[in-house]
């Protein structure tokens, strides 16, 4: 081994076992920053997208003309709400007529729209939440498995050492490659646990602003109604 470390020839002449850790890592390092990549290109997508849907939401002269120009959109949190909300009040209507309703909305409120509203919050977040878990499991996983490699890899080199012969020089090149699965797996968990947390809080903070258009939703409903 010459005076500078090469990290690649380490991995390269390292055993089967610290391989195959090595590998396994690698792999899960990719997966994790492909799963950043998407990620970051679904959320960015559902802020343009509700902003998109409140500037027409805003901009609409009433619940029907609103719910007629949601059609055309896509996807977004506020569109689930709306819609899953929206379609429980048109029902209602169907089904009591407006007079009713008028008495139901005094008697017990907008219960109803509400619960029909949290389906479409859950709907938005299993596409928001989608591979964050995986993400997490590799931030965290990814260190033991690391740490694995390495406490077999100098098992391996002391091994040879106290067969008798052996001296620390010959015996180091193969606690140095026991050492780089730790740094690997170092190097595939931190960037996952950092985006998990990032991208945790950006989804929070899309829930907060749901539910401050459901507020905004609950507001036209009653608008409607009175």
């Amino acid at each position: 081994m010459s005076g500078e470390m090469d990290i690649v020839k380490i991995m390269l002449d390292s055993g089967w076992v610290v391989k195959g850790v090595l590998l396994l890592l690698v792999l899960s390092s990719v997966m994790s920053w492909a799963i950043v990549l998407m990620k970051k290109k679904v959320l960015d997508q559902t802020e343009t997208l509700n902003e998109q849907f409140l500037q027409m939401f805003r901009s609409a002269s009433n619940l029907k003309e609103a719910a007629e120009q949601a059609r055309h959109l896509p996807f977004s949190p506020y569109k689930a709400v709306f819609e899953e909300g929206y379609n429980e009040f048109t029902r209602y209507i169907g089904e009591a007529g407006e007079e009713k309703l008028k008495s139901h909305y005094e008697n017990f409120g907008l219960d109803s729209i509400e619960r029909a509203m949290k389906k479409g919050v859950n709907q938005a977040n299993l596409k928001l939440e989608e591979k964050l878990s995986t993400l997490a499991s590799i931030g965290s996983v990814s260190p033991f498995i690391g740490l694995f490699g390495t406490v077999w890899g100098i098992i391996d080199s002391f091994t040879g050492l106290a067969s008798g012969g052996a001296t620390l020089d010959a015996v180091a090149p193969g606690i140095a490659e026991a050492l780089v699965a730790t740094a690997v797996g170092l190097a595939a968990a931190i960037p996952a646990v950092w985006f998990f947390n990032v991208f945790n809080n950006r989804v929070g903070a899309v829930n907060t602003q749901v539910e401050s258009f459901e507020n905004e939703f609950l507001n036209s409903v009653e608008r409607a109604i009175l």
